[in-house]
């Protein structure tokens, strides 16, 4: 039997993938809602094919507990913020996680570490842990780090098809940790050490957001200068060996935002490109706003209650508003104090999580002169009729009706 720690975004989905293939699983969490709501049959946020792999799950007997279990084999899937002053990866999720696990597991259990952190944050924060607890790592507890590599809204297939890192002590434990993620990863898994495993998840995303922030600095320096850098793109990328990105309104996520600046923080003056890309990307929501402030005033509007943001997801098709963009915008006028009045909508965020949140596309329009196209969600896509005769700012390059304001 496998203990799975954490059942988010990341924890969850794991959970179920390896019940549905055939491993004994307990899934626990501290949140005793959402043990309850998974009990009683029901998944905690949207996902392809998640509910899918959830009754798969139940059929083969996972089970949902606020209590840690006696088992060899654990994995850790709690969240891993960072520290907004030191940059720093804040680890007490992990340590807290850890701290429970070596108060039930037995000799020689196996913790294996899935959230992401940064390059010796196990060595910092883990391994000190355990050994002030009086266990000898290597024969009492085993550790390995097996970093998650899915991206929401195509969860289930990467789970799949994906390929995995494994860092662990040793190889024999390596493999063992291995051979359990082969239950249903049909992808390359590749056994390191841990620190390796650590990093090249880290770089993995930096490397993203670097190419992201490039995108983003052109767009700016065409917005400078009256060019359009959509059509500069397009034509670059003729180039074999040229792949720039589109621009858009920010970065979002728990990945991409997040971890480069474990790096930033971890090595102060040798991060430095990655530094100005994460100030680059930061930037983004407040430049979309200057946008704003420019295209009311070029169309002579005073009410920016007549404003309306479409999406509070970082991205589409997707109900997750972790670090959205959007999320970010509001807060700066919130700061300026003008944010009070200006409408939102997002199809796939049911509860109020705003003010002058809407449900409904049509009474949205209905209440706006002017739509911000922050999300490119499938069902903005198949309506772009509903959007004539309307000012439109598209931040994500969906939108092709004449006068269309972009970045």
């Amino acid at each position: 039997m496998i203990n799975v720690v954490g059942l988010g975004y990341i924890g969850l989905p794991t959970a179920l993938m390896f019940a549905a293939h055939g491993v004994e699983v307990v899934g626990t969490d501290y949140n005793k809602r959402l043990v309850d709501t998974l009990n009683a049959g029901k998944t905690t946020f949207e996902e392809d094919g998640l509910d899918e792999l959830f009754q798969r799950a139940v059929s083969q007997g996972i089970r949902f507990s606020h209590e840690y279990q006696s088992t060899d084999l654990y994995i850790v899937a709690v969240p891993t913020p960072y520290d907004k002053t030191s940059k720093k990866v804040d680890a007490s999720f992990v340590e807290k996680a850890v701290e429970n696990v070596m108060e039930v597991c037995p000799k020689g259990a196996t913790i294996v570490v899935e959230s992401t952190v940064s390059p010796g944050t196990i060595d910092k924060h883990v391994r000190p842990l355990i050994e002030a607890k009086g266990f000898v790592i290597g024969e009492d507890i085993h550790l390995a780090h097996a970093p998650e590599r899915i991206i929401p809204g195509n969860m289930v297939y990467e789970l799949k098809h994906n390929s995995r890192t494994i860092g662990a002590d040793n190889q024999e434990i390596g493999e063992k940790v291995k051979a359990l993620y082969s239950s249903f990863c049909e992808g390359e898994i590749v056994v390191t050490d841990i620190r390796t495993a650590e990093m090249t998840k880290v770089v993995e995303n930096t490397f993203r957001d670097i190419n992201i922030a490039f995108a983003n600095e052109l767009a700016k320096i065409c917005r400078s200068d009256n060019m359009d850098v959509y059509e500069i793109i397009r034509i670059a990328n003729k180039h074999p060996r040229v792949n720039i990105l589109s621009p858009g309104p920010g970065v979002g996520g728990h990945c991409i935002s997040v971890d480069p600046w474990f790096l930033v923080g971890d090595y102060p003056g040798l991060a430095n490109i990655i530094l100005s890309a994460r100030k680059i990307n930061d930037s983004m929501p407040d430049f979309v706003l200057e946008r704003i402030h420019d295209i009311m005033k070029e169309n002579q509007m005073t009410d920016v209650g007549k404003v309306g943001l479409y999406g509070l997801t970082y991205k589409e098709n997707v109900d997750d508003m972790r670090e959205s963009p959007t999320l970010q915008m509001l807060e700066s006028m919130e700061r300026h104090l003008c944010g009070g009045q200006i409408k939102v909508y997002d199809p796939y965020v049911a509860q109020d999580v705003v003010a002058n949140q809407y449900h409904d596309l049509d009474a949205f329009l209905q209440d706006v002169d002017m739509v911000v196209l922050l999300v490119g969600h499938d069902e903005i896509r198949d309506n772009m009729e509903k959007l004539q005769n309307k000012i439109i700012l598209d931040t994500r390059h969906i939108c092709f009706l004449e006068g269309t304001y972009r970045l």
